[in-house]
């Protein structure tokens, strides 16, 4: 079991990761929509290997925690660090330039695109083509597209769908599409990735599948992973810290042990006895 270990601001992270800065860190973040306050006081630390979760009851706030963090949203208070650095007053593509990617709950692949061109979607960040050598097919472009094909074909051979690199991604059953998604987002060369609920509509085999894959992310690439999952198996097995949210707030940070015995938590999730 992962020992875990609170910062300054009594958020926790991986020991193994203390001695370095918490890859992303958010400090009392908050946004309104008009009167109604979606997500308030969150402070959240995330190591730099560490796998996350960020669980709640439906209508916690946890999409919104993630909107806030790739700045799709822009928070009414609070900061938020990606590798020590802030993201206010950045774009949602310079957010992503500083090391973020994530999935959503819809899955969100271009259909009647190839696989391996899904995936060479992800790598726009790392191919240097200037608008003359993209137009005229001149000055490097073959060489950067023989590249960019190598290493797609690199990240779909991790994940055994090298062999499906031409066909249509919205041919692909469910679950290999989650996968797309994920190596998509893994082709931006990030340094955390959000996954948002990656094992909905998984049958069991898919989502022990997913766990492994996961891991094998955190371990082959040392990046960070932070997931929305309703699904407690996967959570309780697969994250080493756990932030839970219920009506925007949080209301406990631990580990699985720790949260899975929590009375506010068991609480949040199942009501309150009667008297």
């Amino acid at each position: 079991m992962t020992k875990m270990v609170p910062l300054p601001s009594k958020a926790i992270i991986p020991e193994r990761d203390a001695q370095k800065d918490p890859i992303l860190e958010t400090h009392r973040l908050g946004i309104d929509f008009g009167g109604l306050t979606a997500v308030d006081e969150l402070t959240l630390a995330i190591g730099r290997t560490e796998i996350g979760g960020l669980i709640g009851p439906n209508g916690a706030g946890k999409t919104t925690v993630f909107n806030l963090i790739t700045n799709v949203y822009k928070p009414t208070r609070g900061d938020i660090m990606i590798d020590g650095k802030p993201t206010g007053g950045k774009s949602v593509s310079q957010v992503s330039r500083m090391g973020i990617a994530r999935t959503f709950q819809n899955i969100r692949l271009f259909s009647d695109m190839t696989v391996i061109d899904n995936v060479k979607v992800g790598l726009h960040y790392s191919i240097n083509q200037s608008l003359l050598s993209s137009v005229t097919h001149l000055f490097g472009y073959k060489k950067s597209e023989r590249d960019a094909d190598e290493r797609a074909l690199e990240l779909l051979s991790f994940f055994n769908m090298k062999h499906l690199a031409r066909f249509k991604a919205g041919s692909l059953p469910y679950g290999e599409q989650r996968r797309l998604e994920i190596i998509r987002a893994l082709a931006t060369n990030p340094k955390i990735i959000l996954l948002d609920e990656p094992a909905a509509g998984m049958n069991p085999s898919e989502t022990a599948e997913l766990m492994e894959n996961i891991r094998r992310i955190r371990d082959k690439y040392q990046i960070a992973v932070l997931l929305i999952e309703h699904d407690m198996n996967l959570v309780m097995n697969i994250c080493e810290g756990i932030c839970v949210l219920d009506h925007g707030k949080v209301i406990a940070k631990g580990t699985p042990d720790e949260i899975k015995s929590d009375p506010k938590v068991i609480e949040a999730y199942l009501g309150k006895k009667e008297d």
